[in-house]
């Protein structure tokens, strides 16, 4: 029996290919995708602090923020208005997400991405104009629709475009590219605070319109994956797609396993109840659980309310956006070093070290804010070692989940799901997400009044529990092709009771022969085929499944 968490990697197989220039930068253009997030979480939290913006649309959040600051600190945020107005993009974004699942799968990755990006720059347009908080509301809706198209479309394809030996570095790109756009909005919303006249927080809202022609240009000119072509009858097109992607001719064993892995999926007629048979039961509980778990993080709670946050600890507005824009910088940073490591240590290792590492500054970070808060909420004069060491132990914490939960919540989701559910289970992935990001943002503000600094210790217990399951239940998934992955169900120690021998078979004997007797019979017929083709289709036949026999005896 293997390991508890399951570190056999199957059946070793792998296919020829490299990283070619093409494959590079058309992955970098689509990971931009992220920007439109990551800007979006920056930004909401920058401008729900400025003065000006608050009075003129939360008035009662503002005379908190403007009161005697012997009143309770944990409290001064604490407004169900304020909460949908960052809340509201998640919703949207889950119920898209949804919808996304058949644009995808019918039309394309690119379709996806394409009108993720107008939605979200309509949305980005209404809130710089925003006269009332309905046209807010209204804004941050579109904002979401474009996101759950973006979010559910993206990390598919970078899987499905990347060298199965760089899948991880590739798709981790999403990751880097919503951290740099959180970076972009903290260091946006510092400068455009100061402006005078109190009509920053326009230009932060409306400089969402950025990253959406970003994302919405990019997926015009991006080529579409093999994987959607085949899926869609293109399979010419995607075979010579295929060899400029993987920059080599031989791609004839890559290609008949995709081409078997979308006759396969051509067999389901219901994508979303086939997800509750009992062979996907793997793939359908880390599509639940890992974006349930990547939420309860804290994480954006962190990251949207970062300056929120920080003011409510002792800092001035100023000094609670810098501080936002450091949280931001280091969680760009750290996201590197999972680019580096995750093909190279592998995926388990970096959610564990990622979990430990969280788990420890919570609990410290719980302890300063208790110290010096205590549970009404009145710190008294608060010296500067003090605000250094929350802000260092805040730090050392989003570097963490940067390295580990951050982008690998993304990534081995996307990874996991055989074709014939993947658009199906990555949308289930998204809105799980999505909805997970609504409820937090939602009741964080209350939560934080009543809990108090109980609330970093709410966020530690999960972390631990998140932790202790991908331990025992996550295996292996660094160095597997994407339509292999059915092997490490069946290796692990757990999700094998449910995955059988005769489920996601990648080798099939009697076929093979069928296709050698077929090359046979051509050749006593005065075919051209030759001992050496025959041994050649043996071979791919041997590789590839049944599914490729129709290919092969053309």
């Amino acid at each position: 029996m293997p390991a508890a968490g399951g570190f056999d990697k199957g059946n070793g197989k792998g296919y020829p290919g490299k990283l070619t220039p093409f494959v590079t930068v058309t992955c970098i253009v689509a990971a931009m995708g992220g920007l439109i997030f990551g800007y979006d979480i920056g930004i909401s939290g920058g401008v729900t602090s400025m003065p000006s913006f608050l009075k003129r649309f939360f008035p009662s959040v503002y005379r908190k923020q403007q009161a005697n600051s012997s009143t309770n600190q944990y409290c001064q945020y604490n407004s169900e208005t304020l909460t949908l107005f960052t809340s509201s993009l998640y919703l949207a974004a889950l119920l898209s997400s949804l919808v996304a699942s058949s644009v995808t799968r019918k039309f394309g990755r690119k379709k996806s991405m394409l009108f993720g990006g107008v939605l979200f720059f309509a949305g980005a347009l209404i809130n710089g104009f925003a006269q009332g908080v309905w046209m807010l509301i209204v804004g941050r809706l579109l904002l979401g629709f474009g996101i759950g198209f973006a979010n559910q479309s993206v990390p598919l394809y970078l899987s499905e475009m990347a060298p199965y030996k760089y899948r991880g570095a590739l798709n981790i790109g999403f990751q880097l590219s919503i951290t740099i756009g959180i970076l972009i909005a903290n260091v946006l919303n510092y400068f455009f605070a100061k402006i005078k006249g109190g009509w920053g927080w326009r230009l932060s809202l409306g400089g969402a319109m950025v990253p959406a022609l970003i994302i919405t240009i990019g997926s015009l000119v991006l080529p579409d994956t093999p994987n959607s072509m085949i899926e869609r009858g293109q399979r010419d097109e995607a075979r010579e797609k295929l060899r400029k992607i993987r920059g080599v001719n031989d791609v004839d064993e890559e290609f008949n396993d995709l081409v078997a892995a979308s006759e396969a999926s051509k067999q389901v007629e219901h994508p979303w109840g086939n997800l509750l048979k009992r062979k996907y039961r793997p793939h359908l509980t880390m599509a639940i659980l890992i974006p349930f778990f990547q939420q309860l993080t804290g994480i954006n709670v962190i990251m949207f309310y970062a300056p929120v946050l920080f003011n409510t600890i002792g800092f001035g507005n100023d000094a609670s956006l810098m501080s936002a824009v450091i949280t931001g910088l280091v969680n760009a940073c750290a996201t590197l070093v999972s680019i580096y490591g995750v093909d190279k240590w592998g995926r388990r290792s970096l959610f564990l070290e990622g979990g430990t590492q969280m788990l420890i500054c919570q609990a410290i970070v719980a302890a300063c804010i208790g110290a010096k808060f205590g549970v009404d909420g009145n710190p008294g004069e608060l010296p500067k070692w003090y605000a250094v060491v929350v802000v260092l132990f805040i730090c050392l914490y989003v570097a963490a989940f940067a390295w580990s939960w951050g982008p690998l919540g993304w990534l081995v989701p996307s990874e996991i799901f055989p074709l014939e559910i993947r658009s199906a289970a990555q949308s289930v992935n998204v809105s799980v997400n999505m909805a997970f990001t609504f409820v937090v943002a939602q009741i964080f503000l209350n939560m934080l009044c009543h809990l108090k600094f109980g609330l970093f210790i709410f966020f530690a217990f999960f972390v631990l529990v998140m932790s202790i399951f991908i331990f025992f239940f996550l295996p292996e998934t660094n160095g597997i092709p994407i339509e292999e992955m059915g092997q490490v169900w069946k290796n692990h120690w757990f999700w094998s009771r449910y995955v059988g021998e005769d489920d996601f078979v990648s080798n099939a004997p009697s076929q093979l022969v069928v296709v050698v007797l077929l090359r046979l019979y051509f050749v006593s017929a005065g075919g051209k085929s030759t001992a050496a083709a025959v041994l050649r289709i043996a071979a791919a036949a041997s590789a590839a499944g049944g599914a490729t026999i129709a290919a092969q005896v053309q």
